[in-house]
């Protein structure tokens, strides 16, 4: 990448990392804090003030891409941002569940990602692209991890409503980095690899293989989200552990289980046995849900099931979108990429509504045993996915053309050696292909980049 879009990978980074952790800081330590000090919490409404913003992201996420495809990137991420700081406000000021709900709402509605990535793809070249939204995605996983040890530790230092208060300074921080340092698009363009299109929704949502994905995804969030309704709970109030000190369970978790991950997505994308490790995951996850249903009332247990839990977690949470990558049609990746963020969030909404009702119903046991039989049910779906094909999505920019030169620099393409599918659509002038890089011949592909093709059939310059 040039030093514009290394730039543009690690300031848009830094945006999504302050709004990640802000919204996750607080999730190991909500639940008791709203237990003590919130009027009329209850578990299921607690539940719901965890999860709500997984449904306010669901439904603004793709409806803020399309708006930001109208308005220009930047002014819709500053204004889901300056929504996501109100909503902090919200929250920091509430002394009642229900202001938390609202406050917490209102982040969700500050759905920006979509425009995130389509401002991230108008600042990289096609065959770049690969790599910025590579950076963002570490990003985001880091500063997921980072959120579980800092949130415990700034309650003890400022409390939950703190935390709120530091999170609507991080959205505003995030407004001046987009500003100051995320450069300025010479011009934007719509980006079928990183935006969604609704005239592909039917297509996608009847795709089995991606449906099943799309379900590993909506389940995983839903366990996180109910298991961290009642996993602080169960911390303090049955292995007696003080809430100044989970910060302690949650560092030795995070780290051992971020580097336990790395040699299975080795063997996953590196020696192909994406298949092996994915269900493999799965069923560790199901594994440590059975497991937390009758050991958390021993501090032991809680901490080693949690290793197991997030070891799976952070494995599936990188293979997940890599297999989308890989299952859908490169053409239609932005649209497979939306839909299945989408099922996420309203995952960790479902996860966190159902993880409070349960709770407050049947007990603690019932949410893990609950999120057991889930993991259970999807690990029986992963074992029936196809393998999939080791191949990855390759943009070729090949400039002014019309559907006669289209079709027929698909069919060139076709034969290149390493190159598995080709769409070329000739109003985005770019071929979307799938190819093994392992044998790509990049030398000849190069030779279509921003070629015109004259009616004789030879590419000229």
């Amino acid at each position: 990448m040039n030093p514009g879009e290394r730039k543009a990978a690690f300031s848009l980074s830094s945006i999504y990392a302050l709004r990640m952790m802000g919204l996750f800081m607080i999730l190991p330590v909500f639940s008791l804090y709203a237990h003590d000090h919130l009027s009329g919490a209850t578990p299921m409404l607690i539940g719901l003030a965890i999860g709500i913003y997984g449904l306010a992201n669901a439904v603004f996420q793709i409806p803020f891409g399309m708006l930001s495809d109208r308005f220009g990137r930047k002014p819709i991420i500053a204004f889901g941002l300056v929504i996501f700081a109100i909503g902090s406000v919200v929250a920091a000021m509430a002394d009642s569940i229900t202001g938390v709900i609202i406050g917490r709402a209102l982040q969700g509605s500050g759905a920006i990602a979509a425009a995130v990535m389509a401002l991230a793809a108008d600042l990289t070249r096609e065959e770049h692209r690969l790599k910025i939204m590579a950076v963002i995605g570490m990003t985001i996983g880091l500063s997921f991890s980072l959120s579980f040890v800092i949130g415990p530790v700034l309650n003890g230092w400022i409390g939950v409503p703190g935390i709120f208060w530091l999170t609507a300074v991080l959205a505003l921080s995030g407004i001046a980095v987009l500003h100051f340092g995320v450069p300025q698009p010479e011009h934007s363009t719509f980006h079928r690899d990183a935006e969604a299109v609704p005239a592909q929704f039917k297509d996608i949502l009847a795709d089995r293989e991606l449906l099943r994905l799309n379900f590993g995804i909506f389940a995983l969030h839903m366990i996180l989200m109910a298991s961290f309704v009642v996993v602080p709970v169960a911390l303090r109030d049955h292995a007696g552990l003080g809430a100044g000190q989970h910060w302690m369970v949650y560092l030795g978790v995070q780290l051992i289980s971020m580097v336990a991950m790395v040699p299975l997505i080795i063997q996953a994308e590196k020696h192909r046995r994406m298949k092996q490790v994915f269900v493999g995951s799965v069923i560790a996850v199901a594994l440590s849900q059975a497991g937390l249903t009758f050991a958390h009332d021993s501090l032991v247990g809680i901490s080693l099931l949690l290793v197991l839990f997030f070891m799976a977690f952070n494995v599936l949470e990188a293979t997940l979108p890599s297999l989308i990558a890989k299952t859908a049609p490169s053409h239609k990746k932005g649209t497979a990429m939306g839909i299945y963020s989408t099922t996420q969030f309203l995952g960790a909404f479902c996860g966190g509504t159902l993880g409070g009702w349960l709770y407050g119903a049947y007990g603690l046991g019932s949410v893990f045993l609950l999120c057991a039989i889930i993991a259970a049910v999807w690990a029986g779906l992963a074992a029936t996915m196809r393998s999939p094909r080791y191949l990855s999505n390759h943009m070729v920019n090949v400039g002014q053309i019309d559907e006669g030169q289209a079709r027929d620099l698909a069919a060139r393409m076709a034969q290149v050696k390493g190159v598995a599918e080709v769409t070329v659509i000739a109003e985005d002038g770019v071929a979307y292909l799938k190819v093994d890089p392992h044998i790509l011949d990049n030398d000849a592909l190069r030779e279509f980049s921003a070629v015109i093709v004259p009616s004789g059939g030879e590419g000229v310059r």
